[in-house]
């Protein structure tokens, strides 16, 4: 009888199907390049294998590929009647997901786990910057992936995929030093392991360690393969450091190089949001000559994100709509004010008063801008992602009072931030608050 890597039943009689199998489960547990040929080769082996099939949706679905997404999951429904009931209910957690239910979903991975606790790609849904909870529009989302993942532990041990996401919640969750432990340790347990190399950037990033976040991406990277997913965000993590460090060329080199939407094998909310942000902060420091990147970033998000619905993108299409002007970022607002009056946008009205803010601040109403994101900002959890990718909005207000002359409200802000972590680029503004 085969089993995955976690010793639960596959219900495949191709040892080489399975084979192939876990080898794609473990490409996408360490968001390495490699899991959709591992997957294709799995299904050439035994096409009537259900789980990779479900498994080739989801990446499909990843990849906002939603039409081999659906279709797939659905044969994987059909295919998996004969199957374990475990198995079963790993596909019908997944189709929920691909199907778009992402409620359904959630109810149907904690159930899930309470019988099957070691299904590893059933509790990776529910973890991460856009993983089921981070897009719950809950506000205490790093507290459950925490709370799931110690509920958890007992039945991983030191298996090198857990500890990554172990030592990510305690990071997010605000244990930092127990998280960056924890990341090192998955770094060892595992190299070729990019949401480990994730973890730990998030880490260092949170401690204001830059200077060691971007000596350690300078010697991980080059063995990373450039495919892998995570490959265009780690990148954005290195120019991070830069930005802190006030070398706005660098950034944009790294923006340029690695990040931009130009062929790119990443999936396109990864590139649309880490594109967005970059060129905003580059913004935010002082950068010009950015109207073509701007330009370039808002049309890749018109293909992909074309209607309200992904509420972490739709907050990064306001900053694109924002600085090209037009039509564009008042449609996109009169949506989510529709899906908020439906009931079915996650965040709340959070996500539409940081789309109005950031456009009060490109238009150059500071004061409004201040009015709009100061409340949104204490419910800025909701919309999902990681504190770095959050401290955004915070960085806009803060800009916003220091041109509206209201130094004394930035420098309360800027200090509560000092104090959870040193920043040369916060400390430049503390200056600029306080002159």
């Amino acid at each position: 009888m085969n089993r995955d890597r976690y010793d639960l039943v596959l219900t495949t009689t191709s040892d080489q199907a399975a084979a192939h199998y876990r080898d794609g489960v473990d490409c996408m547990l360490s968001a390495w390049h490699g899991a959709e040929a591992a997957f294709d080769r799995a299904i050439a082996q035994d096409p009537g294998f259900a789980l990779a099939h479900i498994a080739r949706a989801r990446l499909h679905q990843l990849n906002m590929e939603g039409k081999e997404a659906r279709a797939m999951a659905a044969h994987a429904r059909q295919l998996v009647a004969g199957a374990t009931p475990r198995e079963i209910n790993y596909v019908e957690v997944m189709a929920a997901v691909i199907d778009g239910k992402p409620k359904i979903a959630i109810d149907g991975a904690e159930a899930h786990l309470d019988a099957h606790p070691r299904d590893a790609l059933v509790l990776a849904l529910l973890l991460g910057a856009f993983g089921l909870y981070a897009f719950s529009g809950r506000a205490d989302h790093d507290a459950a992936k925490l709370a799931i993942c110690t509920r958890n532990a007992t039945h991983y041990g030191d298996d090198w995929w857990f500890i990554s996401y172990l030592g990510w919640s305690h990071t997010e969750a605000g244990n930092l030093r127990e998280g960056r432990a924890l990341s090192e340790r998955a770094v060892e347990l595992r190299s070729a392991n990019g949401n480990a190399a994730h973890g730990l950037s998030h880490a260092m990033f949170e401690q204001g360690d830059m200077e060691a976040g971007r000596q350690f991406l300078a010697q991980w990277m080059p063995a990373h393969d450039r495919q892998s997913f995570l490959h265009g965000h780690l990148a954005w993590h290195g120019a991070l450091s830069a930005l802190d460090a006030g070398d706005l060329d660098g950034a944009l080199a790294i923006y340029e190089q690695q990040i931009k939407p130009a062929g790119r094998p990443y999936p396109p909310l990864n590139i649309f949001t880490d594109g967005a942000s970059l060129l905003w902060r580059l913004s935010l420091a002082g950068q010009t000559g950015l109207e073509p990147h701007w330009r370039e970033i808002a049309a890749y998000g018109e293909k992909y994100f074309r209607q309200a619905g992904a509420h972490f993108a739709d907050v990064h299409y306001a900053l694109a709509g924002a600085m090209i002007g037009g039509d564009a970022l008042e449609a996109r607002m009169a949506q989510l004010e529709e899906r908020e009056a439906a009931g079915r946008l996650a965040p709340g009205r959070t996500a539409i008063e940081l789309c109005r803010g950031i456009k009060a601040f490109a238009d150059g109403d500071n004061d409004n801008a201040i009015r709009l994101l100061e409340p949104a900002i204490s419910e800025l959890a909701r919309i999902g992602g990681s504190h770095a990718q959050r401290e955004l909005w915070e960085d806009t207000l803060i800009v916003a009072c220091l041109r509206a002359g209201r130094g004394d409200k930035a420098a309360r802000r800027i200090s509560t931030r000092l104090d959870r972590r040193p920043s040369a680029r916060d400390e430049a503004w503390s200056r600029q608050a306080k002159a």
